[in-house]
């Protein structure tokens, strides 16, 4: 297990797609690399093939329960039928099937046909935790894309929400969706701004920071997050990736150690070890 991979599995200790627990179904992901901040554009996967790749994997009596979901909108109440198939394929993708990708995608569908904060916001975070782990440029694009229309429509019903506009903004920062993917952090500067103690705000301005290589203004915001969030370990764990890269060996193995002494799995913390031993 690489440091990539150390980041991967403590963020699936606190991320709250992981909840779902897709298991050995979905392939492991290496995290993307801070410092590839190149402005550009990604064209996105394509739900469609996403969704033929998933079927693949699926058994007949799978397959027919899903086709036969995907068929049950007839005439008559055509929306509130179409909300509960698209919950029930959420179900199943997650449950039974246990693949990200299809689970993500019907429950924005069914978010977006309830049009309620709390179910749009639910959903565009799901998609927002994956993409903080996605390596792959296409991915991030569908990830990040998906993610911006749930908390657009979202801060549509209350633009007073800063949790979702700090979202928004870091769809821009991780996902390729613009020219200028740092642009979303002035709208969350803005925010961390007028207020200091929104912890989120600091968080996503120090990722931000990681992604363009300026590991100082990083440091700076984590630091902040650990002050008042000892046990946020996605605070932690870039705070000590960040000493690291930027060649601090004895502050990248206070933060390492403190980590290690945090996670309860056994692996993370022996690769952990290595690490701090290498350190040294």
């Amino acid at each position: 297990m690489k440091r990539q991979q150390i980041l991967l599995v403590t963020f699936g200790a606190i991320a709250t797609v992981l909840l779902f627990l897709f298991g050995n179904t979905v392939p492991a992901k290496k995290v993307a690399t801070v410092a590839e901040n190149t402005p550009h554009t990604e064209k996105a996967v394509d739900i469609d093939d996403l969704l033929k790749h998933a079927k693949e994997r699926l058994n007949m009596d799978q397959i027919q329960r899903v086709t036969a979901l995907e068929n049950s909108v007839v005439r008559g109440d055509v929306k509130n039928q179409q909300l509960k198939a698209y919950q029930q394929l959420a179900a199943f993708w997650g449950d039974t099937a246990r693949l990200f990708e299809p689970y993500a995608h019907y429950t924005a569908e069914a978010a977006k046909l309830e049009n309620s904060e709390k179910s749009l916001t639910f959903a565009a975070h799901l998609f927002l935790n994956n993409l903080k782990t996605e390596s792959e440029p296409a991915m991030q694009t569908w990830l990040a894309s998906n993610a911006k229309v749930l908390f657009e429509q979202a801060l549509q019903l209350n633009p007073a929400n800063d949790s979702s506009r700090i979202g928004l903004g870091a769809c821009y920062i991780f996902g390729h969706i613009s020219n200028n993917p740092m642009e979303g952090i002035g709208p969350i500067r803005a925010i961390a701004e007028r207020d200091p103690d929104n912890m989120y705000a600091q968080l996503i301005l120090g990722l931000g920071g990681v992604r363009s290589g300026q590991y100082d203004r990083a440091i700076e915001r984590f630091t902040i997050v650990m002050a008042n969030e000892p046990d946020n370990l996605e605070a932690a764990i870039n705070l000590a990736e960040s000493y690291d890269r930027k060649g601090d060996k004895a502050n990248a193995i206070k933060w390492y150690t403190y980590i290690k002494d945090k996670i309860p799995n056994p692996e993370v913390k022996k690769e952990l070890e290595q690490r701090i031993k290498t350190l040294k």
